[in-house]
């Protein structure tokens, strides 16, 4: 392959890898809900919090009109509580109210319902679910993310690679062994414990699908290292675990994360 396609393969790459990393994220069930209402034929955009971490979740609404009114009815995500019930306060353009500080990995479902004299209107349709979380280090979740990242990127590079028969798909799969193994293995667990407590809740030990995949995703790429030590021409496996990677960034962040399931505690 020569210089120029690989700087040519190398942006698109880059370009692939942020256009992943950001569908991943905006996907994700702890990405802010965007909703738009109309009361008293005035249309209204707004963006609920569904990602908390420490201290309690400021619901804050941007409504001008000081005759609207809203409030906020909320409880424990599963669990057996009754529901309860709080006013918004006015504060200028605003109306605000807060939900109660969680331990990491519990959740509150919610709903905002605003109102006028005549009319009034949910926010959603079904209820909102934010989960708490601890506050992560930035020394830690920094390099995190940007280990996955290039993690990713040298996962696509090492299947385009291996796609167009280059001489490099072995240099590329050691390196996104060693990114996927130190962003995903080693510092993943951490991120995880000061999130939400524990270093690992994938098997197992539990159903933590961001844990699953990574494992999963880790495996398939020391499968295809192996494989290239003794096949160095083998292009299958570099590139089912370059695909495999790629389903794994497709599923959206935190999907069944974790979470405190109240309904197997005593009620209170």
């Amino acid at each position: 392959m020569t210089r120029r396609k690989s700087i040519f393969w190398w942006i698109f790459a880059v370009i692939f890898t942020i256009a992943i990393a950001y569908y991943q994220r905006v996907t994700g069930p702890t990405y802010p809900m965007r909703t738009t209402v109309t009361l008293n034929n005035v249309k209204m955009d707004f963006k609920l919090p569904r990602s908390q971490g420490d201290g309690d979740a400021n619901i804050k609404l941007l409504i001008p009109q000081n005759d609207f009114k809203g409030k906020i009815i909320f409880k424990r995500f599963k669990s057996f509580d009754t529901l309860t019930t709080i006013e918004m306060k006015r504060d200028g353009k605003y109306l605000t109210a807060s939900l109660p500080h969680q331990p990491p990995a519990g959740k509150i479902e919610y709903r905002v319902v605003i109102f006028s004299a005549t009319e009034k209107a949910d926010l959603t349709v079904a209820p909102v679910v934010i989960r708490f979380k601890g506050e992560v280090p930035a020394y830690i979740l920094i390099p995190h993310i940007l280990l996955m990242f290039l993690a990713m990127l040298f996962s696509t590079r090492t299947g385009i690679e291996a796609l167009l028969k280059g001489t490099k798909t072995f240099r590329y799969t050691l390196w996104t062994v060693i990114l996927l193994f130190l962003g995903g293995i080693v510092l993943g667990p951490f991120v995880q414990y000061y999130a939400f407590g524990a270093f690992w809740t994938g098997w197992p030990f539990g159903y933590d699908l961001t844990d699953n995949k990574t494992l999963i995703a880790f495996i398939f790429w020391i499968v295809a290292l192996f494989v290239l030590i003794k096949r160095p021409t083998n292009r299958f496996w570099p590139i089912f675990a370059s695909v495999i990677l790629l389903l794994v960034y497709l599923i959206p962040h935190s999907v069944l994360g974790s979470e405190i399931d109240h309904t197997k505690a005593p009620k209170i």
